[in-house]
């Protein structure tokens, strides 16, 4: 998940594997705060994981702030240019 307290990066993991990294971070550093970061398809696995988390888990978690943006990927081998891939971030606090 990730080595900075309080960010997940969201990848290609089943959403429940991300909502156990989110309930172990809330509760072993005792934060109030978590951010879901996620890139291009692993977009809809973060909406997946922060609404799975608040309404079967904790159910004082709130949706903070959503944050939307697009980064230049690099070209990968065999194309000729760079590609815009979209991105979010989810910030998830407890009450």
């Amino acid at each position: 998940m990730a080595k900075e307290s309080g960010i997940v990066f969201i990848g290609n993991k089943p959403p429940m594997s991300y909502v156990m990294a989110v309930i172990t971070s809330l509760s072993a550093s005792n934060a109030k705060e978590i951010t879901l970061k996620a890139r291009g398809r692993a977009i809809t696995t973060a909406v997946d994981t922060a609404e799975i988390t608040r309404s079967r888990f904790i159910k004082d978690l709130k949706v903070s702030k959503i944050s939307i943006g697009t980064e230049e990927m690099p070209a990968r081998e065999g194309e000729n240019r760079a590609r815009m891939v979209s991105t979010m971030e989810i910030t998830l606090t407890k009450k």
